[in-house]
């Protein structure tokens, strides 16, 4: 583990150490862990602070939708030529990254940090004496954000270190890499652990981790492992949730935390620092205060960059005519006095500039009745997946006709495409291109499209690609180059 993230927590934990006494300073080299935890109050602070770093994993410029959508043929940036350095997603997207890339070490520190949190957590928590059901709330949270911090890394780094205890001195902050199959296997352990700890929706706080968001990770972990009667029997246990009549009401900040969302990064608009700004690092630019004012409707500054995650005419295609969902998934706005695409999912009215109240969903009913459809069809059951399917697809808030696919093949390509427009913009795209095994052949197209006619991809005229780009469509990011030079087993 970075030992920076590891000096942050000897730091907090040392402050949280002195109100046992101004004089009894704490070990500078070793947590003092055991004179904060003595409440059930400390451990409901602590497991607090695991969740935040949720909100940098998915917002910022550094987000997840960096690797996990503009690295797919879902959306992609505009280039500027005036504005070289001002992020480096454009070179995830073009397959030109490196190990010093800011948007994967982000992903990698990010979710050290919260596995770093949740093991101060769950060392201590059997020691401590408090209400039993009050415990066992909080070890399923933390052995859920534990499950899914690792699933993130074992998803986009391969081979990681397993850290499942709390590092008390600089030596323990580096292991050697785990394998894969230990990583998933401890995963599956973490995920069992919270889905048998955690209350289910009805009897959870808004916003926390239930018993049904344990559940679908462990079915989305089975679904990565093509272990799909695992995937199966898990995935209905996920009860509960229905799915909401107006999809748009899926996203509304009004409607948060709604019968569909299974589990949603919570933001906060206001001061409190907690705000969310999707639409703001998604916009197009250049623009013009009053070109962003005609659609927020609040007094705008001008922003002078690049634009990022802006929807391909690749995705726009995907929608079939009538389909509700693209209206509610895109939008249009102009910039320069050109037209451009926006994702609108995240376009919702706020008070102040760069300062929303949007949550990002991580999982959605909708993505456990498709994962169900994919997983009864890998077991050569069509017809039964096309049931799972069309409870999303035929549903009066998309305005679409059944399918109508025959056979394993066509009803596995029905369930990708239905994935992709029901889920755009929510940052399943590139994992489900690789998951599927079809990353390499989609990019590569992809590629060729984009160096054949950069303009349809909002290039200025007379400005290519890298030659190089789309040339070698890796499944894995290298470990940023900082942790390497820190681990000496690496």
């Amino acid at each position: 583990m970075n030992k920076n993230i590891f000096l942050a927590i000897l730091l907090m934990t040392s402050l949280g150490a002195c109100k046992k006494g101004f004089l009894e300073t704490p070990s500078k080299t070793s947590l003092s862990t055991a004179i904060f935890f003595k409440t059930e109050s400390d451990f409901q602070q602590a497991i607090n602070g695991a969740y935040a770093p949720l909100r940098g994993l998915y917002g910022g410029q550094n987000g997840a939708w960096a690797m996990a959508e503009q690295r797919s043929d879902n959306t992609t940036y505009k280039y500027n030529p005036n504005d070289r350095g001002s992020n480096q997603s454009e070179y995830i997207k073009d397959f030109t990254d490196d190990a010093n890339n800011p948007v994967s070490a982000n992903k990698y520190f990010t979710d050290y940090s919260i596995i770093a949190r949740v093991n101060q957590v769950l060392e201590p928590i059997d020691g401590i004496d408090f209400n039993t059901a009050s415990k066992n709330n909080i070890k399923g949270q933390a052995y859920f954000l534990r499950a899914f911090a690792y699933f993130d890394l074992v998803q986009y780094f391969g081979k990681v270190p397993l850290h499942l205890k709390p590092a008390k001195t600089l030596d323990e902050t580096s292991l050697p890499l785990s394998s894969v199959e230990n990583v998933y296997t401890q995963i599956i352990a973490d995920a069992k652990q919270a889905a048998t700890l955690l209350p289910n929706k009805a009897t959870q706080e808004a916003g926390r981790a239930t018993s049904g968001a344990a559940k679908t990770l462990l079915g989305n972990v089975y679904m990565v492992l093509k272990r799909w009667a695992e995937a199966e029997i898990i995935l209905k246990e996920v009860t509960g949730y229905n799915l909401v009549s107006d999809y748009s009401e899926v996203f509304n900040p009004a409607t948060k935390n709604n019968i569909e969302s299974v589990f949603e990064i919570q933001y906060k608009e206001g001061n409190e620092g907690l705000s969310s700004n999707f639409f703001y690092t998604f916009l197009i630019q250049p623009i013009s205060a009053e070109e962003i004012k005609a659609v927020t409707g609040i007094a705008e500054v001008p922003r002078t960059i690049q634009g990022f995650n802006l929807p391909t005419p690749d995705i726009i295609a995907a929608y079939e005519a009538n389909d509700k969902r693209k209206d509610a998934s895109i939008g249009y706005l102009t910039a320069g006095g050109v037209t451009y695409p926006y994702i609108k999912k995240y376009s919702h009215p706020h008070a102040v500039t760069n300062n929303t109240n949007d949550n990002w969903p991580v999982y959605r009913y909708a993505e456990v009745l498709l994962f169900l459809a994919e997983a009864v069809n890998e077991q050569n059951r069509p017809g039964e997946a096309l049931t799972y399917l069309n409870m999303v697809r035929a549903n009066p808030r998309t305005g679409l006709t059944a399918s109508t696919a025959s056979g394993q093949t066509a009803v596995r390509d029905a369930i990708l495409n239905e994935r992709r427009v029901e889920l755009a913009f929510e940052n399943k795209r590139w994992p489900d291109l690789v998951r599927t095994g079809k990353a390499d052949e989609v990019m590569k197209a992809f590629g060729t499209r984009f160096k054949a006619n950069p303009l349809n991809y909002y290039f200025p005229a007379g400005i290519t690609p890298s030659p190089s780009s789309y040339t070698n469509i890796r499944i894995l990011f290298p470990i940023p180059a900082s942790e390497v030079a820190l681990n000496p087993y690496f």
